[in-house]
């Protein structure tokens, strides 16, 4: 997601136009989002004084997260200075600039005036006319917290998604070296690598893998890639890049209802489709380097760098400096500092994941090459080559202690072969594969704080 701490917006006067036409009510605070939302698009000193007076007297805790936007779109110095000046006086700490008051406004318990979507809504419209369908009059069933929800820097589908993508053989992938990151997927036999140096620049494709049509999903912000089934119960959701941000991991769209999405849960989070049991399906996606993935599959296609946009998609080109260092670009809630922000973990996605999270740090298992585990209750086998690129299959009731150079062994000395699908025993057994992905350790610690870590 494109990060703009100093865009500069012009916002038009239509504030008077939101309470006659919208809100149709009015809250019992002193000062309603309504009248918050008028600061931003006319400077008026007399009324603006008088707002801030009353702010001052009347405080509660939930005039924060309106004024907390504010600060991220207003170009007027004095506004913002005005609203630094309040919250550091109602918060007793030092609150300098943007993400300062939004990582204090997270402490607070999420408790929101009545029309505090809809103020959203109307807000950020003025970025996007779209962007007032996912807040507006949907405050009721959020499954997460509205102020955590934050604009990225883009319109809606701002950066390209890729849909239908052309793909060339692999040997007509003449662009690419075989060190370059790709990120990989099989189904049904129709093998297929989307190398990062193009998803970078579009973090979304929309594409039919094996007879399956699969949204991939690429948050660089937090370097996971997640392959997911868009089809569920029958329904084939169309999904994009919404623009907004949760906990510095982007959040989907579907075009149809405009609700917001999970995008590292793959479930609708905000509108009309949450509460209707949705949670897409995952494929397995490895995170390689294209010669190891073409050595391993020679029929593999690729995506084409005639992508219809103009991009410099050389290798490392796109994110260089966030990819760089372990700073990251927007504020989250917490870390963890057993890894680095950016160290890259394997996350596993079976039945019960979410109440027994797990991830294992990608270099510790790039130098164990194997490891076994459990996720509720499912057994499971870890799998990473010398590149660490790594994959996960169900572990049954075998027990495997050697994987080196591509043999995989059990207790017993009985060898088995290793593909993307599967794992095959000397007696025929089958093992499957199992949903995996990468990702970066800050952003799936933010979602799931009570991970077992193994490294």
């Amino acid at each position: 997601m494109v990060h703009s701490t100093g865009l500069q917006i012009s916002l038009l006067f239509i504030c008077c136009t939101w309470g006659m036409q919208a809100v149709g009510q009015s809250t019992d605070t002193a000062v309603s989002a309504e009248r918050l939302l008028s600061l931003a698009f006319e400077y008026d000193p007399d009324r603006n004084q008088e707002i801030f007076t009353e702010l001052d007297q009347e405080w509660k805790n939930e005039y924060a997260f309106p004024l907390v936007d504010l600060l991220r779109l207003s170009n007027d110095d004095r506004l913002y200075q005005s609203i630094i000046t309040l919250l550091t006086k109602k918060a007793n700490r030092p609150i300098a600039q943007y993400d300062d008051a939004l990582i204090w406004s997270w402490s607070l318990s999420p408790e929101y005036l009545d029309d505090y979507s809809d103020f959203k809504g109307e807000l950020y419209r003025h970025i996007d006319p779209r962007f007032r369908l996912y807040f507006f009059g949907r405050q009721s069933g959020a499954q997460i917290r509205l102020d955590e929800i934050v604009w990225g820097g883009v319109q809606q589908d701002g950066i390209p998604p890729l849909r239908n993508p052309q793909m060339i053989k692999a040997d007509e992938a003449a662009y690419l070296d075989d060190s370059d990151v790709v990120f990989a997927i099989e189904i049904n036999g129709d093998a297929r690598a989307y190398p990062k140096r193009i998803l970078a620049w579009h973090e979304f494709f929309d594409d039919v893998i094996g007879g399956v049509r699969i949204a991939g999903v690429y948050c660089t912000l937090c370097g996971t890639v997640i392959g997911y089934d868009v089809t569920h119960g029958g329904v084939a959701y169309d999904l994009g890049t919404s623009g907004f941000l949760y906990r510095s991991n982007k959040l989907m769209y579907d075009k149809a209802t405009q609700s917001l999405w999970n995008t590292i849960d793959g479930a609708p989070v905000l509108g009309p489709l949450v509460g209707k049991g949705i949670k897409l399906g995952v494929y397995p996606v490895v995170t390689t380097t294209w010669g190891k993935w073409k050595a391993l599959h020679p029929g593999s296609k690729v995506l084409s760098i005639e992508t219809g946009h103009q991009r410099d998609y050389a290798e490392g080109a796109a994110y260089r400096n966030y990819f760089g260092t372990d700073e990251l670009m927007f504020p989250v809630p917490q870390t963890d500092k057993r890894l680095l922000n950016k160290a890259e973990v394997l996350i596993t996605r079976v039945a019960g994941y979410e109440q027994d999270p797990l991830a294992i740090s990608i270099d510790w298992l790039r130098r164990r090459k194997l490891h076994l585990d459990a996720i509720a209750g499912t057994k499971l086998v870890a799998l990473a080559d010398a590149s660490g690129a790594a994959r996960v299959y169900a572990a049954g009731e075998y027990a495997f202690f050697s994987y080196r150079k591509g043999e995989l062994k059990d207790n017993q000395g009985g060898i088995w072969q290793v593909s993307e699908q599967q794992l095959s025993g000397p007696d025929g057994e089958v093992l499957e594969r199992l949903p995996a992905h990468n990702s970066f350790w800050f952003a799936w610690y933010n979602m799931y704080p009570k991970t077992r870590l193994v490294k």
